[in-house]
């Protein structure tokens, strides 16, 4: 499979002024949107934001902090409200990469195209 990038801007809706536009790595396997911890400060305080654990891939579980509300815009879909998942260490060296989960896509209305190795917009909101 390949690598699909989303490139998607991501607003602190309690300070409209703190906003990061990233390149997010499209996951479906994860379910939210997570960034690395060491970004947090650039999109501020958010209005609320609590500790959450996460489990990885290989069945680890770590710490996390998830805040909201953010907007969330994908280049080519329609904006979003939903939370940010900051994990990982405050040291730009620990890095993860960003990752936009399921739930995002599905909010914006976005598939992806395994084919194509790309999004693809939905016409209809999953309702089943």
């Amino acid at each position: 499979m390949g690598r699909i990038i989303a490139q998607t801007k991501i607003t602190n809706l309690s300070d409209e002024s703190k906003s990061i536009r990233c390149g997010l790595f499209v996951d479906t396997g994860a379910g939210a949107l997570i960034l690395p911890a060491a970004w947090k400060e650039q999109l501020g305080d958010f209005l609320y934001s609590e500790p959450v654990e996460l489990q990885l891939a290989n069945g680890d579980v770590v710490r996390g902090q998830t805040c909201w509300p953010a907007k969330i815009e994908i280049d080519g879909f329609r904006p979003v409200s939903n939370e940010v998942i900051f994990m990982g260490g405050e040291d730009e060296d620990d890095l993860q990469e960003p990752l936009l989960g399921y739930v995002i896509l599905e909010q914006a209305q976005a598939a992806v195209d395994m084919l194509g190795h790309r999004l693809v917009p939905v016409k209809y909101i999953d309702m089943k």
